[in-house]
């Protein structure tokens, strides 16, 4: 794997912790998600659990452990945007019905900080925490830095899953600097082909208000 950050043993450990926040992982199946040696995953995996980091469940897989709840609780104490995120976006999906989220850049893709809930009973999830990657949907593409529309949005239909369709916005702070992307995401047969159409005006007004706050 390439180095993101020039130390690679952290750099495969945050691989392993990710993978793990997906779901929990037998050692096979963790070095098939990571393309890592056996000895290597297995190493990480052992020094993780010696920490806290890594915990063993009933079955012998692997799945993230309890030290994690509290720097995820210090961290949240520590980014304040993400409870100021967490209201406006419950009021813009309490408004459309379908499931809201924000995203924030990092160098190995986009992680998602808030997620909430469509309304109804078909619904697209994407859970808090999760890492996707900014070359596909379109919250990934406004935090690349991509053209937006002439209506400050950019949406996307079933680039990342069959049978989705998202439209993103971005956040900005008083500086006018990118800090986020604000995105509403569903089934297609929902959110349309043209999702941006359908909810692009007020998802942007929502994020601006967001940008204001910040």
């Amino acid at each position: 794997m390439d180095s993101v950050s020039g130390v690679g043993v952290i750099d495969k450990a945050f691989m392993v912790l990710n993978a793990l926040a997906q779901r929990p992982h037998s050692l096979a199946t963790l070095v098939q998600v990571t393309d890592m040696p056996r000895a290597t995953a297995h190493r990480l995996l052992l020094a993780l659990e010696q920490h806290g980091a890594v915990r063993r469940i009933d079955d012998g897989q692997f799945c993230l452990g309890t030290t994690l709840i509290g720097l995820g609780y210090g961290a949240q104490m520590q980014y304040p945007f993400v409870e100021q995120a967490r209201r406006v976006a419950r009021d813009l999906r309490d408004v459309i019905g379908e499931s809201v989220q924000v995203y924030v850049a990092e160098l190995a893709g986009r992680r998602c900080v808030v997620s909430l809930e469509s309304t109804h009973g078909l619904r697209w999830i994407v859970p808090e925490g999760s890492l996707l990657p900014l070359s596909k949907g379109s919250a990934g593409r406004v935090l690349a830095g991509q053209k937006l529309s002439a209506g400050g949005w950019i949406d996307s239909v079933e680039e990342r899953e069959k049978g989705v369709a998202s439209v993103s916005a971005p956040i900005y702070d008083a500086s006018g600097d990118m800090i986020a992307a604000l995105s509403v995401s569903g089934p297609l047969e929902r959110l349309s082909r043209t999702p941006g159409k359908k909810y692009g005006a007020k998802l942007v007004k929502a994020a601006r208000l967001l940008g204001e706050d910040s």
